[in-house]
């Protein structure tokens, strides 16, 4: 495609004018005018050229294929491309596809209002300009072609030339169904006569030609903002009246004095966002009906114009309760079809929105002539940790009492919890429908904000999960999203802030105790083989033979056990841990493979636990002693360098971590 190719050369040797010129001469390669004969011998060769708008916006998402995740859920690769990408939110998007497919089969959702309802900033503005941005890429591609009379600002359906006596006829040879009429200004210079079905003009000669989908442009993409109820105009939506052609025919009345050029005028054909529905006044909401239900628009003067469109509208939940409750709106209730949207409950897909955020708003990114404020790197971490706070703040506490907030955190971001059956994950899900809709609940735009001020606070080299959760809980009495909540809300939310801070405390552990012993891989391995030895002993009712006294003696548990119970291996549940390692071992000699110490997740776990424990003073003398000696510094820096080669830490957020870690951990 075009515009891809355009849009993926890389910055190394890269020729601007050279990339425009080819740029511009694929997009000529792509125009296409000729005669409506000519239109119809492409519908002859390729029918599905001839689709609603419902239709074209299904056939854009599913183009980029589709996944069923393990729950049965399907997702949609679509959303997750391009500077809109949507992370998270899988089941609200599938419910949003179900009903473009029913609408795209011609299903009673096509005459239906989408409304995207949920709190602010979670994610509705974005997904309907990942529509939008989608359609303009699709209608670039041959699957996306779409063609209408030339110079139609409604961007008209060239079958629409085609008398309605002769569509029976037509969809029976060609397969295609046709809906709809030429609009006023088309219908004066092509239309029938009615009943006789003579053209003003010779059909076979009607100008047609391929339009690219364009919201810049006014083609296909229509977006309506409410206003001031008292200035703004009707216009906006529905066109106007064009005074210098009033003058020169006369009627008001007569098409061609008439601009058919509202919103909902050029979005035929595509997709028409009207944003904050509930904000605009009643007069723009009732052109709603007609066109929802009857699609069609109503403009004085003119009969009812036949429209071909999306709309999407969307809305939060104070505004849309507003909405249920007033009787005045229960017809266009009637026509709505509502999609919530709540915030995102996954910690790793909220990480991403971050990431994606500050990577548009180019905050880590300078050039040589910026003065050197702002940091050039962000920890690891930084995006999880706040990622945590902002999910904790939207999950509501299970009614499982073995499962607390913490837990249901790390179950929702896909971890295996010890004693949690696939079962109970599932039954999660299902406890509160309405999970990730309040308002009260910190969104994205708050952990940015907050993000965005610790970035250019201080002048750092580096912003790591401390620097983060002070300004996270800073902005709790500052923010004007969370400064007038009641004060045991906010207590409760710098409660969150204490537990997203144990979590960070529990990674940079990890972290430091993974780089430390894989400086030590030799001593894990050794531990191991020990401890191999003497399981597979056990096992078997066999000796072992002392390796310095060289004597036989029983297997020793003073060896099994300590690793053992540092991943909670009960004594009642030794023996069956432990021939489950015999097992693993017999299955990887069939296959010619070596069990080695990283074979088995728990087994690592545990003989990791175990030599960092043992490794614990070392580490501390390391990570905090002021003037280290060679030996120190040589294992100092090579833990750094894994850090930064193994990691992504940059030296000043590695070293600030280990001192963090020997400083505040390590005697706990």
């Amino acid at each position: 495609m075009a515009i891809e190719r355009f849009a993926s050369q890389g910055s190394q040797n890269f020729d601007l004018f050279a990339q425009l010129d080819s740029h511009a001469q694929e997009i000529e390669r792509l125009r296409w005018s000729g005669t409506f004969s000519e239109y119809v011998d492409k519908i002859k060769e390729k029918p599905q050229l001839a689709r609603t708008a419902h239709r074209t916006l299904f056939n854009m998402i599913v183009a980029l294929g589709v996944e069923i995740l393990p729950d049965g859920t399907k997702k949609y690769p679509f959303f997750e491309t391009g500077d809109n990408a949507i992370f998270g939110n899988e089941r609200s998007l599938a419910n949003f596809v179900g009903i473009l497919e029913a609408a795209a089969h011609g299903l009673e959702p096509k005459k239906r209002i989408l409304l995207l309802m949920g709190p602010p900033g979670g994610g509705k503005s974005t997904i309907v300009s990942a529509l939008k941005k989608g359609l303009e890429r699709y209608s670039m591609t041959d699957e996306g072609a779409t063609y209408v009379i030339d110079g139609c600002l409604m961007n008209e359906d060239p079958l629409h030339l085609v008398p309605k006596e002769l569509r029976p006829k037509f969809e029976e040879s060609f397969g295609v169904h046709i809906e709809g009429d030429l609009c006023p200004q088309c219908n004066f210079k092509y239309g029938n006569s009615g009943i006789s079905g003579t053209s003003k003009v010779d059909l076979r000669n009607v100008p047609v030609k391929r339009v690219f989908f364009s919201e810049k442009d006014r083609i296909g993409i229509g977006t309506f903002m409410p206003s001031d109820p008292k200035s703004q105009d009707m216009s906006e939506l529905v066109g106007s009246v064009d005074l210098s052609q009033l003058a020169e025919l006369g009627s008001a009345s007569d098409p061609r004095a008439y601009r058919f050029d509202g919103e909902l005028n050029i979005a035929n054909r595509g997709l028409m966002e009207f944003q904050e529905i509930f904000k605009s006044d009643e007069r723009f909401l009732y052109i709603l009906l007609g066109l929802a239900q009857e699609q069609v628009i109503k403009t004085g003067r003119f009969a009812q114009i036949s429209a071909d469109e999306v709309v999407i509208s969307h809305t939060n939940q104070g505004e849309y309760d507003r909405f249920v409750t007033e009787p005045k709106f229960a017809a266009l209730r009637d026509r709505t079809l509502v999609v919530p949207v709540p915030y995102n409950l996954r910690v790793t897909d909220e990480a991403k929105i971050y990431e994606k955020l500050i990577r548009q708003g180019g905050l880590t990114r300078r050039s040589a002539t910026e003065v050197a404020v702002t940091p050039n790197h962000i920890n690891p971490n930084t995006l999880r940790v706040a990622a945590t706070f902002a999910v904790l703040t939207r999950l509501e506490p299970s009614k499982n009492a073995g499962i607390d907030i913490n837990k249901k955190l790390k179950i929702y971001d896909g971890e295996d919890i010890d004693g949690v059956s696939l079962k109970d994950a599932r039954d999660l899900k299902d406890e509160f429908p309405n999970e990730g809709m309040r308002g009260d609940s910190i969104s994205p735009r708050y952990v940015i904000d907050s993000l965005s001020r610790a970035l250019i606070r201080g002048n750092k080299a580096c912003l790591t999960p401390i620097d983060a959760l002070r300004a996270l809980n800073d902005g709790l009495d500052q923010h004007p999203h969370t400064r007038d909540l009641p004060p045991d809300k906010k207590e409760a939310m710098k409660n969150l802030i204490a537990d997203a801070r144990g979590e960070y405390d529990q990674i940079a552990k990890r972290e430091v105790q993974t780089a430390f012993i894989n400086a030590y891989s030799d001593s894990a391995q050794t531990i191991f083989d020990n401890y191999v030895t003497n399981i597979v002993a056990f096992c078997n009712k066999n000796k072992v033979l002392d390796p310095i006294t060289g004597e036989e003696k029983d297997a020793d548990e003073t060896i099994m056990r300590p690793i053992e119970e540092a991943i909670g291996i009960a004594e009642s549940g030794k023996k069956d841990f432990r021939e489950e390692i015999i097992r693993r071992i017999g299955t990887l000699a069939t296959q010619e493979q070596k069990f080695t110490y990283r074979s088995h997740p728990r087994l690592k776990e545990a003989l990791e636990k175990k030599l960092f424990n043992d490794l614990k003073d070392i580490v501390k003398i390391t990570t905090t002693v002021i003037n280290p000696d060679p030996e120190q510094r040589q294992r100092l820096n090579e833990v750094t360098e894994r850090l930064i080669c193994e990691k992504g830490y940059c030296p000043t957020c590695a070293n600030e971590m280990l001192r963090y870690v020997g400083q505040n951990l390590l005697s706990r």
